[in-house]
């Protein structure tokens, strides 16, 4: 039982390796870029957001001392994971200079 009679030919394929080839150089580059802006943005965030749930304790404002303790850890762990993250990528291009052409 045929189900499909549609058989591609090669043209088909070789346009679109052709036409994705350089449209991703230029996505990837800028969706790594973007990433790495709006996580770093995140991470910026969260820190903010502690420092002013931890001032507005200490100034005798209306803070859940485990909220306060949470938003603290929250923000630690992601400055944590983003200097990880960070020794990764360094690691990874010292080893691409490293590398014998």
């Amino acid at each position: 039982m045929i189900i499909n009679n549609f058989i591609p030919t090669e043209k088909i394929f070789e346009n679109s390796i052709n036409s994705n080839s350089s449209n991703k150089t230029n996505s990837i580059e800028g969706s790594f870029q973007n990433i790495l802006k709006d996580n770093l943005d995140k991470l910026n965030e969260k820190q903010v957001e502690a420092d002013n749930m931890t001032s507005e304790f200490v100034s005798g404002g209306e803070v859940d001392l485990h909220e306060m303790i949470l938003g603290m850890e929250e923000a630690k762990m992601s400055l944590q994971l983003a200097i990880q993250v960070r020794n990764k990528v360094v690691e990874a291009v010292q080893e691409l200079t490293r590398m014998q052409l």
